[in-house]
């Protein structure tokens, strides 16, 4: 296939989106323009977003991704509680990750993979089980490294989207492989950003 035949397919493709889908794309780049303003109506927007969301991948058979975004909804509601309880806790430093961190991660994504691939495999009617499991454990594992503030979540969150933008075109969700792809150039721009920060950290500290 060209790449004007693969672009004609895919504006029929989005042509032929419905508008539940629509709302929850719409939505997912709202929840990321607020978030970036600081914004405490990132969370419900998220919410409503994300809910949609599980609703469309489960019935594209992303069993997987739906349970994600249930993970998702959950951090939301505890996001949106904390901001408004306004604790006054200091923010975890960015940080490099350590080996036993990446002894955890490897474990999260590969161990994570197997069970979700086992439970895909064996009790649900999936059709890319190995695929889903994959791109939903690599995503576990980023957000266990971006909870403890590690530079390299970025990697893990970006091997799930890379993996994650060629399975939703293949499941007809071509605008959330366009999301994903927004979302993959976002994980850039955080590593990037992230990594001048925490430079200019180790280079502060080693002045005193």
């Amino acid at each position: 296939m060209s790449f004007s035949d693969w672009l004609s397919l895919l504006s029929q493709q989005i042509l032929a989106t419905d508008l539940l889908q629509w709302t929850a794309i719409i939505l997912s780049v709202a929840e990321v323009l607020l978030a970036r303003a600081n914004k405490v109506w990132l969370y419900p927007t998220g919410i409503v977003a994300t809910v949609i969301s599980i609703y469309i991948l489960t019935k594209a058979g992303l069993y997987a991704e739906s349970l994600l975004n249930g993970y998702y909804v959950v951090m939301s509601i505890y996001g949106w509680w904390y901001w408004v309880k306004k604790q006054d806790n200091h923010p975890v430093t960015i940080t490099r990750s350590t080996a036993a961190e990446w002894r955890i991660t490897t474990a999260i994504s590969l161990l994570g993979c197997a069970a979700l691939y086992f439970l895909l495999r064996h009790f649900t009617d999936s059709t890319v089980p190995l695929w889903d499991a994959w791109v939903s454990s690599t995503a576990w594992a980023g957000m266990w490294l971006l909870a403890r503030r590690k530079l390299e979540n970025w990697i893990l969150l970006n091997i799930s989207n890379a993996f994650a933008i060629p399975l939703l075109f293949h499941k007809d969700l071509p605008l959330y492989a366009l999301l994903t792809i927004f979302l993959f150039i976002v994980a850039v721009v955080g590593y990037l950003d992230w990594k001048r920060k925490l430079t200019h950290v180790l280079r502060a500290n080693s002045k005193n």
